[in-house]
């Protein structure tokens, strides 16, 4: 068992190298991937491949939802900028002896965004417009499946797989991608390890071919060109995370506490399209009922400080974070109601 692991640990390893070696900036597609689904995970600042524990740890780490004894549920909702919606579900059910299965689903609501071109540019009362009087309604969705299961007592593994589509309001694009991760419980001080690899999928194209006029000054005439339709690759990030009780009420914590806990969380991210990136967080908990988190995040253009709290009772919880994303940009707030299904 032993050299299996090791093995699937150097697989998954290798298959990650390719991503590392991408520092491309603004050269992916499907950009509503990299916004993330989950209020507590915002609020630790994102730090969250070996934090998560609920049916969300699909959106991070499919191998997390190995945590999950029955059944969980989530939703989530961001009030995100310019009065886009942001809306996820997700649900994972453990099954005795086989493992823990998932669904989420993902989507974006951008609203109606009324069609301008030159042509239609002209003074009116003033105004400089150039409506069309058409409307465009441009969105993005994914839903997925995810499958989990511990390898040992210490080792778990997680696959998703996932159909994303983004529609541009004149052209739209779908495909399939998948999310691979790993979990590992060194039984020290609690600390858990994690790896996990997302939105592993082919280029994207929103158009095979497109003809488009051409202008022939010599002949003083309009004709077609033929261009065909460039590929673009996915967002895919490779994560590392650690996270680690330094308060709790088991025994491998550094304080032992009956009615608090101190969680303690770094990610190590490295996305296909910018450089690296590293995600802090923290969450400190009472009597299991009220939790407070704070996070922050390191070379990124706009984002930064993370805060949030929580309210757990009776199998549910609500979650609220708040994500401040710099002068230029109004800050963000998300909200997760989840519960437990005996």
């Amino acid at each position: 068992m032993n050299g299996k692991i090791t093995r699937l640990l150097f697989v998954f390893l290798m298959t990650a190298g390719p991503i590392l070696a991408f520092e491309k900036v603004g050269t992916t597609a499907f950009q509503f991937l990299k916004v993330p689904a989950s209020a507590r995970g915002c609020a630790m600042g994102e730090a969250f491949s070996a934090a998560a524990d609920h049916s969300d740890a699909a959106f991070f780490n499919p191998a997390a939802l190995t945590r999950i004894r029955k059944m969980d549920i989530s939703f989530d909702y961001m009030d995100y900028f310019l009065d886009i919606s942001h809306v996820a579900v997700s649900g994972a059910w453990s099954v005795p002896n086989l493992g823990t299965f998932g669904l989420h689903a993902i989507a974006t609501d951008i609203g109606s965004i009324r069609v301008t071109s030159v042509e239609a540019l002209d003074f009116y009362d003033g105004v400089y417009l150039g409506y069309t009087g058409e409307t465009i309604e441009p969105g993005s969705a994914l839903i997925g499946a995810s499958f989990a299961r511990d390898l040992t007592d210490k080792f778990a593994f997680g696959l998703s797989a996932k159909y994303a589509r983004e529609d541009l309001g004149v052209r739209s694009a779908g495909t399939l991608l998948f999310d691979g991760g790993l979990t590992y419980d060194t039984g020290f001080m609690g600390l858990q390890i994690a790896a996990a690899i997302r939105h592993f999928g082919p280029e994207v194209k929103f158009y095979d071919q497109v003809s488009l006029p051409r202008y022939d000054a010599s002949t003083d005439s309009t004709y077609y060109q033929r261009y065909n339709g460039k590929g673009y690759p996915l967002p895919q990030t490779f994560n590392i995370g650690m996270a680690a009780w330094l308060i709790s009420a088991s025994g491998h914590s550094l304080i032992h506490s009956r009615n608090q806990t101190l969680l303690l969380a770094f990610d190590l991210v490295q996305p296909r399209d910018y450089d690296q990136q590293y995600n802090f967080g923290l969450e400190y908990g009472f009597e299991g009922l009220l939790f407070l988190r704070a996070g922050y995040k390191l070379n990124y253009d706009t984002e930064g400080l993370s805060l949030g709290f929580g309210l757990a009772w009776n199998r549910m919880r609500i979650d609220y974070a708040y994500s401040d994303y710099g002068a230029w940009l109004d800050a963000v707030h998300r909200f997760t109601f989840g519960f437990v299904v005996n």
